[in-house]
């Protein structure tokens, strides 16, 4: 009989007390249906990960640990942000069980999409993402940004998959060849594609949230889609090479403008030599902040090592 995969359910936690006993059970409940059903081991587990949380988030999670021994934690030793609190408990996880699901802790994201997602773990998909299937919920103004917010992406060069946020499955294979992928700047949505590995999608609708505030106000969704462009492609950069360019052959032409005012008379004595020093110099300087900048872009993307996470405390033994 073939072993049933263990499976590990992360979820990033920060001040959540008010929704974290409300959701809780519910992660418990479907944990152990799946157990039921067959469909994953008993020794599967959800492991909370509390991200710099300056309320009551990590004592209730330390309480829960030692009420059901499904619960596990672990915290950060500072507020670090969603990507990297998610990043840390994928990488906490990946040598302990064969397949992840990562999945908020506000319960909006429907939990009964995982038995699809693990029927598609079974079918081969080694990463399989969780799509909003509309977003007749959202207001227009959230519904126009969040799409715009995907479109852009894609025009920037970045691989996401539309409206996909965080919901997915990993299977740690993938996991220990995405532990090689050592940028700083995190924007987990479009770096898991490429990692490659078959992959699928599976359509969900999302609630309102069950408890408690959204810690996403728009500054950070702009924050977050900055890190996404920025740390996942140049092509922001080659546009400003190309406005260099498209410069430099504008201040060409004026260039010939005012020699041309100059002969013909219609300028004062010292306006064309100006002109044309200001028009040139400045056309050059926006080609070499391009082509200095296309270089910087690269550097950027590859020397930055600071730590993405340090865990600063467990609630189980590490070598367990």
């Amino acid at each position: 009989m073939k072993k049933l995969p263990i499976l590990y359910i992360v979820i990033p936690c920060y001040n959540e007390e008010a929704v974290l006993p409300v959701t809780a059970p519910m992660f418990s409940d479907k944990l152990n249906r799946l157990v039921d059903l067959g469909m994953i081991s008993g020794d599967s587990r959800i492991l909370f990960v509390n991200d710099g949380s300056s309320d009551t988030t990590w004592d209730i999670i330390c309480q829960l640990a030692k009420e059901d021994e499904h619960f596990l934690g672990i915290s950060q030793s500072r507020n670090r942000g969603h990507q990297n609190a998610v990043l840390a408990g994928l990488m906490e996880a990946k040598d302990r069980c064969d397949i992840t699901i990562s999945i908020d802790c506000d319960g909006q994201d429907d939990i009964n999409a995982m038995d699809e997602m693990l029927r598609q773990y079974r079918e081969g998909f080694e990463v399989v993402y969780g799509v909003r299937g509309s977003r007749d919920t959202d207001t227009f103004f959230k519904r126009f940004t969040a799409e715009s917010f995907y479109k852009l992406l894609n025009a920037m060069g970045v691989e996401v998959v539309f409206n996909h946020a965080d919901y997915r499955l990993i299977s740690s294979r993938v996991l220990q060849e995405f532990a090689d992928f050592q940028e700083v700047n995190l924007f987990l949505r479009g770096m898991i594609p490429l990692v490659g590995f078959p992959s699928t999608t599976v359509y969900y609708s999302r609630h309102e949230r069950l408890a408690g505030e959204s810690h996403y106000p728009i500054s950070k969704m702009l924050a977050l889609a900055l890190d996404g462009i920025t740390s996942l492609s140049i092509r922001p950069i080659r546009l400003v090479l190309v406005l260099g360019f498209l410069f430099a052959f504008v201040s060409l032409a004026g260039i010939v403008w005012a020699i041309v005012q100059s002969i013909r008379g219609f300028v004062v004595p010292g306006w064309a030599s100006t002109t044309c020093i200001i028009c040139f110099f400045g056309g050059i300087q926006l080609l070499s902040l391009g082509i200095i900048g296309e270089y910087i872009g690269k550097i950027y993307l590859e020397v930055k090592h600071r730590p993405r996470y340090i865990i600063s405390e467990r609630t189980y033994d590490i070598d367990q």
